[in-house]
C-alpha cells in the first residue's frame, strides 16, 4: 500500500527556514501529483504547494514567494523549502498523494514550530 513519511519539521525562529521531506513508497510516484498541505490547531487543512507529474505548481498565495516545492522522481520523494518562516506558518505539514485513479493518501505529518 501506499505510504508516505514525512521528516525535516522542528523548532526555527520566525525569518528563518525549514526544508521538508516526504519519501512515498507502494506507488508509482513519477505519475503521481504530490504536495504539502497543513493544519494548524482549531484551523480547517490548507493548501500549502502540489506538483504535478509534469512538474506543474501551485502555491498557496500564503506562501508564494517563501516556499518552494520540488520532486525527485528517482528517489520518490518530494520536498518543501520553507524561507522566511513566520509565526503564522506553525502548523503540522502533510504530505499529500494523487494518484492516476484520483484516490488521494495522506503522511501522518511533521510539526513546523515557529518562534518569535
Amino acid at each position: 500500500q501506499v505510504q508516505l513519511v514525512e521528516s525535516g519539521g522542528g523548532l526555527v525562529q520566525a525569518g528563518g527556514s525549514l526544508k521538508l521531506s516526504c519519501a512515498a513508497s507502494g506507488t508509482f510516484f513519477n505519475f503521481n501529483t504530490v504536495g504539502w498541505y497543513r493544519q494548524a490547531p482549531g484551523k480547517q487543512r490548507e493548501l500549502v504547494a502540489t506538483i504535478t507529474s509534469h512538474s506543474r505548481i501551485n502555491y498557496a498565495d500564503s506562501v508564494k514567494g517563501r516556499f518552494t516545492i520540488s520532486r525527485d522522481n528517482a528517489k520518490n520523494t518530494v520536498y518543501l523549502q520553507m524561507n522566511s518562516l513566520k509565526l503564522e506558518d506553525k502548523a503540522d505539514y502533510l504530505c499529500y498523494l494523487r494518484n492516476n485513479n484520483g484516490m488521494e493518501y495522506w503522511g501522518k505529518g511533521t510539526l513546523v514550530t515557529v518562534s518569535s
